[in-house]
């Protein structure tokens, strides 16, 4: 404490309860003063190249249009019973998430373990791509990714792990071209647009009420305008969900870091990963927006992709779901329907508790989404756990499928 709070703590005449509240209020006032002074001289300090991102060496392995594949050097010896992953994030962020640094990488986890990693790069649409639908991208897209991908792994399946917009991707073609996958993993991806709007929680499902609620011609004005959705379009609209936590990072959230290295580092790779985000194509926008959001056609068993409906029910491999309990983007209740179309003998959840983007960044999801989707790997796409569960299915009777109302729709 400094002196002169010092002496207005200790003086009688400030014994009343206000002027004890505004002292407490000027010491707390002063001590974020000095940590924000803390932070600014180390910011002043940090070149640009200590804010790097997805460093994790990768080479080009195949590209159709845009969009690239990439594989990863191995950190370990390799896992030769189970099948290579295919990472799919979504076109509405970077993949580079899945590496943000040393300490928090999905990627570098999954190495270390000994699995083969392959990572889709969708590019940077511009309003040159605004025809390009989900279509495409499901089929064309991260098809032509996953059968190289198949195709190096000796003609034998690979495991696609599909991210949010991303995981609806991998899910669609996973029920329409099953026999392209050894497993299927998620995580935080959208299946119900609507979810379960009467109890969710404050906070929790605006973007579903916004965008559920605009009419097609809302829509299609808007991909008019801009050819696509802009990523600055959309990296406003997400930032908006959380409006305090928007105003006050850059202020009293860098002042809490106290010049931490460490804490501040973290932030800014952060920072940086969230104002790189791509335009998205217009025709796919609208499909996802109208469509899947204000449609709910996937669940419904109505929305159609090359001239075939997605049957969900047709998904034959492991499922592998992880959700986030407190993800306000994605609610629970919008991913967890799922398993209404996956016999229970296939089907697993992994439960996170945490937000959207913590499924990926956060110290504790490197222990609990990577460990365990590793551990799944390895337990149910294996060739032994493969041909285990062959032999099961033939010996012992399906059980019973759940269906929620939405899905016999």
């Amino acid at each position: 404490m400094t002196d002169s709070s010092s002496n207005m703590m200790n003086n009688p005449a400030l014994n009343n309860p206000a002027m004890k509240e505004a002292a407490r209020l000027w010491e707390a006032w002063l001590d974020t003063q000095v940590k924000a002074a803390k932070t600014g001289a180390l910011l002043a300090d940090l070149a640009d190249e200590a804010v790097q991102i997805a460093t994790l060496p990768k080479k080009e392995v195949f590209a159709i249009d845009k969009v690239r594949l990439y594989e990863y050097e191995p950190l370990a010896d390799p896992l030769e019973d189970v099948p290579p992953i295919v990472i799919c994030y979504g076109l509405f962020g970077r993949q580079t998430m899945i590496d943000l640094q040393e300490d928090r990488s999905l990627v570098r986890n999954l190495l270390e373990a000994g699995h083969r990693v392959y990572v889709v790069d969708w590019g940077n649409p511009t309003r040159v791509d605004r025809h390009l639908k989900i279509d495409d991208y499901v089929q064309s897209y991260l098809g032509g990714c996953l059968r190289f991908a198949n195709q190096q792994n000796d003609d034998k399946p690979c495991v696609v792990f599909g991210i949010c917009e991303g995981g609806t991707f991998s899910a669609c073609l996973a029920a329409l071209e099953p026999q392209l996958f050894a497993g299927l993993a998620l995580a935080i991806t959208p299946i119900d647009f609507e979810g379960d709007p009467e109890n969710f929680w404050l906070g929790e499902g605006q973007l579903n009420l916004w965008l559920g609620h605009l009419t097609e011609a809302d829509v299609d004005m808007l991909i008019e305008t801009f050819g696509g959705l802009p990523g600055t379009f959309y990296g406003s609209m997400f930032t908006a969900l959380t409006p305090m936590a928007t105003m006050t990072k850059y202020n009293v959230g860098l002042a809490r870091l106290a010049g931490n290295e460490a804490a501040t580092l973290n932030f800014l790779r952060m920072e940086k990963w969230i104002a790189d985000r791509p335009d998205h194509p217009g025709a796919a926008a609208k499909q996802w927006i109208y469509n899947l959001y204000g449609q709910n056609q996937l669940v419904r068993g109505e929305f159609v992709i090359d001239g075939r409906i997605v049957d969900l029910k047709k998904i034959k491999c492991p499922v592998l779901n992880i959700y986030a309990q407190q993800d306000h983007i994605v609610p629970v209740s919008c991913t967890t329907p799922l398993g209404d179309f996956i016999p229970g003998r296939r089907y697993q959840e992994l439960s996170f508790p945490g937000g959207h983007v913590g499924v990926f960044v956060s110290s504790k999801a490197q222990g609990v989404v990577a460990g365990g989707l590793s551990e799944w790997l390895k337990a149910k796409t294996s060739a032994p756990a493969q041909a285990a569960a062959k032999r099961a299915s033939q010996r012992t009777p399906k059980p019973a499928r759940k269906t929620s109302k939405k899905a016999a729709q």
